[in-house]
Formats: C-alpha cells, sequence, structure tokens
C-alpha cells in the first residue's frame, strides 16, 4: 500500500513540474518581455531622475521632489502601457475607457489629493516659495526643505518638521522672510538717563559681542532706542543668530553679556506701582 502511494506521489510531482514547464515554455516570451521591460524602465527611472534633477539644479525653476516624482510616474505609466497588451492580453485603450468612466469617482475621492498636487504645482511655478526659502507661517518660522506631491516641509531651528498640506499652504497667508530676518531676535533693556546713548551703544556692542560670537553671524550686533519712560532710555539689542543655533540661545547669551553693566536700570530698585516718582 505505502508502494502504491508512493508512485501515486511520484506521478503526480511529474507532473505538476511538467506543467510548470509546460507553461514557461509556452509565456517565455511574455516572461522575457515583460523583465526586459522592466529593467529598461528601472534604467530609465534612475537616469531620468539625475537628468532632471540636474536641469533643475541650472535653471530657475525650484528643484522639489515634485517634478522627479512626475517624471518617475510618467516613465512607469508608459512601461505598463507596454506590457498590457502583449503580456496580459489588456488593450490599453480599454483600460483607458475604463478608467475615464471612473475618473467622475475616483477624483471625489481623491479630491483633496489633487488640490495638494495642484497647490504643489501653484506654489513652484508661482514662485511664492522654493526650497531653501525661510517664511513665517502661523507664528512659526522656519526653512522651506522640500515641496512634495501631497505638502511643503518646512524645518524650524530647533529641528521639528512642519508638515502643511499644499492646499492650505497654496491659500494661506504666509510672511517670506530673507536670511537675516530670519536669523534676527532682540533683547529689550532700560538705561539710565544719566547715560548718554553713544555710550550705552558702544558697550553693549563690545559685551555682546565678546560674549556670543562664537552663536551669532559675522554681522554686528545693533542698538536701537525705542523711546523713554518714567525709568530711563527704552531700547533693544538686535542680535542674528548663526545658522543652527536657537534665536533663544542667542538671546540669552546677549542678556547675560548686559546683565550688570553700569548703564542697566536695576529693576529692584524701580518704584512699585502706586509709588511716587521723582
Amino acid at each position: 500500500m505505502d508502494t502504491l502511494d508512493s508512485l501515486d506521489l511520484a506521478v503526480t510531482g511529474d507532473s505538476v513540474t511538467d506543467a510548470i514547464l509546460l507553461w514557461f515554455r509556452a509565456n517565455l516570451g511574455k516572461i522575457v518581455w515583460l523583465l526586459l521591460v522592466f529593467a529598461v524602465a528601472f534604467a530609465a527611472d534612475r537616469l531620468l531622475r539625475r537628468v532632471v534633477r540636474g536641469i533643475l539644479d541650472r535653471s530657475q525653476i525650484p528643484s522639489a521632489s515634485i517634478f522627479i516624482n512626475i517624471s518617475r510616474v510618467m516613465v512607469w505609466c508608459l512601461a505598463a502601457a507596454t506590457v498590457l497588451q502583449p503580456v496580459f492580453g489588456i488593450n490599453p485603450s480599454t483600460l483607458v475607457t475604463a478608467l475615464g468612466v471612473t475618473g467622475v469617482a475616483i477624483s471625489l475621492g481623491m479630491k483633496d489629493s489633487v488640490a495638494n498636487v495642484i497647490g504643489g504645482f501653484g506654489l513652484m511655478f508661482g514662485h511664492v516659495i522654493q526650497p531653501g526659502d525661510p517664511v513665517t507661517i502661523q507664528g512659526v518660522t522656519g526653512v522651506v526643505r522640500d515641496i512634495t506631491w501631497r505638502q511643503t516641509m518646512i524645518e524650524t531651528r530647533a529641528g521639528d518638521h512642519m508638515v502643511i498640506p499644499n492646499s492650505i499652504l497654496n491659500t494661506a497667508s504666509l510672511t517670506k522672510l530673507t536670511p537675516v530676518n530670519e536669523s534676527l531676535t532682540t533683547v529689550p533693556f532700560t538705561a539710565r538717563m544719566t547715560a548718554t546713548p553713544d555710550e550705552v551703544t558702544r558697550d553693549v556692542v563690545a559685551r555682546v559681542s565678546r560674549e556670543a560670537a562664537d552663536v551669532m553671524t559675522d554681522a554686528s550686533p545693533i542698538v536701537k532706542f525705542t523711546g523713554f519712560s518714567p525709568y530711563g532710555m527704552e531700547g533693544q539689542i538686535l542680535v542674528f543668530a548663526r545658522e543652527g543655533v536657537l534665536t533663544s540661545t542667542v538671546r540669552d547669551r546677549a542678556a547675560r553679556a548686559v546683565a550688570g553693566a553700569p548703564w542697566l536700570v536695576d529693576c529692584g530698585s524701580m518704584p512699585s506701582e502706586g509709588d511716587p516718582l521723582d
């Protein structure tokens, strides 16, 4: 009995092997064509990515992944259309007609994605923003790192990544900054009335330049006097953070640099609310 079962298994195994070999012989041309088209599409994909990136880098068109992704989709769609009829027996025109019939339903279901893609094109071709631009959006300041199919990525100085859908960014108000304004931070101060503005300015520049040189840009700190109060002259120290340094770090170093200056008003000596002023 065991011998008969073994013979049946052997016959069944041979039949399966023969069927597989027969299928491969019958479809060898289709398999070769599929592999050939796949290899060509893969090579064209890699080559086109390098070419498009090089063209964008040399042109005035901003370089973002949305353009590279579009070129890749075109390559693979063309490859799929090439193998549909000879390999799978599907007429590409029939498939296109079917997609046209269901296109309305698909567009309704993907309206947000379509709006994001169109919004990305509007941002790029309108030169509203480009990768590398410093911007402020809803009170958050950062640098545009990339514009993809669906969203724009903005990196803040703290290293956080803000992801904003293109459709929202295309309609929201934003402030496009210069690199100088993006790195700018201010430190308010109050100087005694007995000090002269020129003396205060020279002392502030010397102190801040010495104590915060490693976190500032090459631009010297700027002193601006903004008005007067019962306690003295109101002013601000404008300092510029080096790339990769938090503006709060520069502000802290500048405040520490001027702390204890002889012209600085001592808050402890200020009259409290309701006390008569001299």
